[in-house]
């Protein structure tokens, strides 16, 4: 049996009975960091055997790992923090293990996407996990156009050296847009911090320390179509063409574009 263990993303005592019991249990523990493990284990009073996986020698693992599990091993897959397979490695194994007909159970536990969600003030409704946001500054104003008319919050990862240039961003895109700044979650100096993606862009004008969940409420999208209509009249009244209003808006806010050229619903 492959065994999918969620475990803390910063405090080491919040971790399940479930998992702690599988990593007493399994014959091997696969570990981003093994370094990092053993101080998880050796908190919780667990001998484990440990063995690394990560983005690096996955695919070797792979092979290595699946006549391991098809003989009969039981085997326990960890990440650094929260869920393996949310923006960690273990999905080549997941798969590799069931259409080998092997047995993959997960246990659940702490999610940093959730408790960034909850924390922010923004949760309630739909979200969007993202991922960890894109390093190129293209490829990072494409995901706020697009997500834009999604009409829902959206959760991401970022490094603290990166997060004020992408609250920057974010800022030149919508600067009203809501936003939260979810810093060492479960740690000693846990940091949520609320705001427009202006504010959020000033109070992080330098790198932050520790490790971020970014939060952003949802956008354009919550226009309604008279909300939209609204809008190319605004863009049309400041000079814009009305078919590049038309367009902006219906990308932004899901509206049917002919209509919006239109000026009808």
């Amino acid at each position: 049996m492959l065994s999918v263990c969620a475990t803390p993303i910063g405090n080491l005592d919040d971790v399940t009975l479930r998992v702690l019991e599988e990593l007493r249990s399994a014959d091997v523990v696969l570990a981003e960091d093994t370094r990092h493990t053993r101080g998880l284990l050796e908190r919780h009073g667990i001998r484990a055997t440990l063995l690394s996986y990560h983005e690096h020698n996955e695919a070797a693992r792979v092979a290595e790992l699946v006549p391991r599990l098809a003989a009969g091993e039981r085997i326990a897959l960890v990440t650094d923090a929260g869920m393996p397979l949310v923006s960690d490695p273990g999905a080549r194994l997941v798969r590799a293990a069931l259409d080998a007909g092997v047995p993959v159970t997960v246990l659940p536990g702490p999610s940093a996407v959730e408790t960034a969600l909850v924390a922010s003030g923004l949760g309630g409704g739909r979200y969007a996990f993202v991922g960890f946001l894109p390093r190129k500054r293209g490829e990072l104003e494409a995901l706020w156009r697009e997500t834009a008319g999604w009409g829902c919050v959206l959760v991401a990862f970022e490094s603290p050296q990166r997060l004020p240039a992408s609250l920057r961003s974010l800022a030149a895109f919508d600067g009203a847009r809501e936003a939260a700044v979810c810093r060492e979650l479960t740690k000693k100096f846990e940091e949520v911090a609320r705001g427009t993606a202006a504010e959020l862009a000033d109070r992080f004008a330098e790198p932050p320390k520790g490790e971020i969940t970014l939060v952003v409420g949802a956008g354009a999208a919550s226009l309604d179509g008279e909300g939209a209509l609204a809008a190319v009249e605004e863009l049309v009244a400041a000079g814009t063409p009305r078919r590049a209003a038309a367009d902006v808006v219906a990308r932004l806010s899901g509206t049917a574009r002919n209509s919006l050229y239109r000026g009808t619903l």
